[in-house]
């Protein structure tokens, strides 16, 4: 699994920081003695998939280089009600400063981590895999996709930059016979550098796919909106025209949860992507107990 580079989360710490603590944490100031120590456990609440250990470690030492985190269950290992998943040490005012901030990223990222793992879990014993998408929340993305593979799903396209993929909109500017203009199309893209592949959205079977399937060097064919029997269509369709387990690999979205995420896989396509792993996720109930 591809780790998380803190670097690209610290700027979301210093908001999340300044947005908190403002010019200072007046109560614990008010309440303890600048010298004053505290030991305390970070402890999961609920069956999550942890996600965000080292986040914390970076929140705990913005606040004081003094906090000292030890790490007792990793990003991605699952963790049951009454786990330690870190104690903390060291001075008592700038624990209490750091808490809210620490857990809301613990709770929220462990909240995507632990949703993606349902998913997962729930097409075991087919082929296909949980993607995610675009639909995060604004300055999270890298860290919620981080929390997606910590739950065992994958990344789709990081952003607009990174992969192409020519949508049901981009198709209906090409007009009714888009097949020739979408061929030159996707031989342009195959020589742009930093794409990671190039993936085209239809919105039918019978009277799309069968023309997108013709051109050569599509990597995904994106199945929006469709039911079982057209999923089912959908790959025999390719696997007659392009030969099973061949590009381009055909991925279902919209309208996916968890009770019908196993019957969609048992389909035969590749890929899922599923928008609530991010947006409609859950925070899970983690507390800092002393």
């Amino acid at each position: 699994m591809k780790k998380l580079n803190i670097a690209e989360a610290r700027p979301l710490i210093r908001m999340a920081i300044e947005e908190d603590l403002g010019q200072g944490d007046v109560t614990s100031q008010l309440l303890f003695p600048e010298n004053a120590t505290d030991k305390a456990n970070i402890i999961s609440r609920e069956e999550i998939v942890v996600c965000g250990m080292e986040i914390a470690q970076e929140i705990l030492r913005c606040y004081d280089e003094k906090l000292k985190l030890t790490i007792r269950i990793n990003d991605s290992e699952p963790a049951h009600v009454g786990s330690k998943l870190g104690t903390i040490e060291g001075p008592m005012c700038s624990m209490l400063s750091a808490e809210r901030v620490m857990l809301n990223f613990l709770q929220r990222l462990s909240g995507i981590a632990t949703t993606t793992k349902k998913y997962v879990y729930a097409i075991q014993g087919t082929k296909a895999r949980i993607y995610d998408t675009r639909k995060t929340m604004p300055g999270w993305r890298i860290l919620e996709k981080y929390a997606v593979r910590c739950g065992g799903g994958y990344n789709h396209r990081i952003g607009l930059y990174d992969g192409i993929l020519i949508k049901d909109n981009h198709l209906a500017q090409l007009g009714r016979n888009f097949q020739s203009r979408l061929k030159q199309l996707i031989s342009e893209a195959r020589n742009l550098k930093d794409v990671k592949f190039v993936a085209v959205e239809v919105d039918h079977v019978d009277d799309q796919l069968n023309y997108v399937l013709e051109i050569p060097d599509i990597d995904i064919v994106l199945l929006d909106n469709m039911g079982q029997w057209q999923l089912k269509h959908a790959v025999e369709m390719r696997n007659a025209m392009c030969g099973k387990n061949k590009k381009p690999l055909l991925e279902a979205s919209g309208n996916i949860t968890l009770n019908n995420v196993s019957a969609i896989a048992q389909c035969g396509i590749d890929r899922i992507a599923i928008g609530a792993i991010t947006h409609s996720a859950i925070a899970v109930d983690i507390g800092l107990d002393r």
